[in-house]
């Protein structure tokens, strides 16, 4: 069985960020990825120097071609397991029963929004209904703008949204907002509809408005939601990789676990990355990886020199 250098599941901006240091580093690389990056649903991403407004999906192919012109490997497919192999050592289990051998690891599998259930709200994801204002909000600057939250964070995130329009409501539900938050709400003349949403309006493939459970419709053009993040951390888990409180992935400022040879980077391991600060921490890991590999190929080097290898 042939080993790689690194092994990095995932294929979105961290993973291909750290193949392409890694292999401009001369280390054998393979990346595999399943093909179900977070932003998929995107028709643009933005906030990315050089490369705003760009497809999801072109900024990859790009990024593809980059790798594999330094000889990195890139594979579609599913990890479905990390296992340990002594120390420092790994094998990757593929889905078709290929098994890949691995001195390093790096997972950037992402991870995955858990929206409220609402009906229509996950059918309009990424197109109307939207999560990032950094990363939408200019383009829906100037109109009638709703922010669905349930937790008093939510009043916060109004308060950012409202950067991007005058016409800004939340909807919450009732009796949920302190007095303070209430009068914040206020001076900055944000709408305020309290009660639960019964459903998305849609007309003409379009958000049109939110229709709460007494019949009423708020017309609006845009919703902004907080989902819950899911990490997609199974692999880690399965490595025996320490969970903080919350449910993340213990990790060093350079995305080192809590497992020696493994690495995290991305939306896996910090939930609010964007697609260009994932791609600085997977170069950020990458850089770690091959010095962490440095150390052993020197230990391996004066261990063969004093042998007389």
């Amino acid at each position: 069985m042939n080993e790689f250098d690194v092994v990095i599941v995932g294929g979105g901006a961290a993973g291909l960020s750290a193949a392409l240091v890694l292999s401009r580093a001369r280390r054998r690389v393979l990346v595999v990825d399943s093909g179900s990056q977070r932003n998929s649903p995107a028709a643009h991403m933005h906030g990315y120097l050089s490369r705003d407004g760009l497809p999801p999906a072109k900024l990859l192919a790009i990024a593809r071609q980059e790798v594999t012109g330094y000889g990195a490997d890139v594979l579609d497919g599913e990890v479905t397991d990390l296992v340990a192999c002594g120390k420092s050592r790994f094998q990757a289990l593929l889905s078709d029963g290929r098994r890949i051998a691995t001195r390093r690891l790096l997972v950037a599998t992402g991870l995955r929004d858990e929206l409220p259930d609402i009906p229509g709200l996950a059918n309009r994801w990424a197109r109307d209904v939207l999560h990032c204002p950094y990363c939408h909000g200019y383009e829906v600057r100037d109109r009638q703008l709703g922010v669905l939250g349930g937790a008093l964070d939510a009043v916060r995130y109004a308060q950012i949204v409202r950067q991007w329009a005058k016409d800004v409501v939340l909807f919450v539900p009732a009796k949920s907002l302190t007095n303070v938050h209430r009068s914040e709400l206020v001076a900055r003349s944000i709408g305020v509809i309290e009660g639960d949403v019964r459903r998305i309006v849609v007309e003409d493939d379009h958000l049109s408005g939110v229709e709460m459970d007494d019949g009423t419709v708020i017309p609006r053009d845009a919703l902004f939601v907080p989902p819950k993040f899911i990490a997609n951390n199974s692999l880690l888990v399965g490595l025996g990789c320490e969970l903080d409180q919350e449910g993340w992935a213990v990790r060093d400022s350079n995305g080192r676990t809590t497992v020696p040879g493994v690495w995290i980077a991305g939306n896996v391991a910090n939930p609010r990355a964007q697609v260009i600060t994932a791609a600085g921490e997977g170069s950020a890991a990458a850089m770690a990886i091959n010095a962490d590999l440095v150390e052993e190929d020197i230990r391996k080097a004066v261990r063969d020199f004093n042998r007389g290898f």
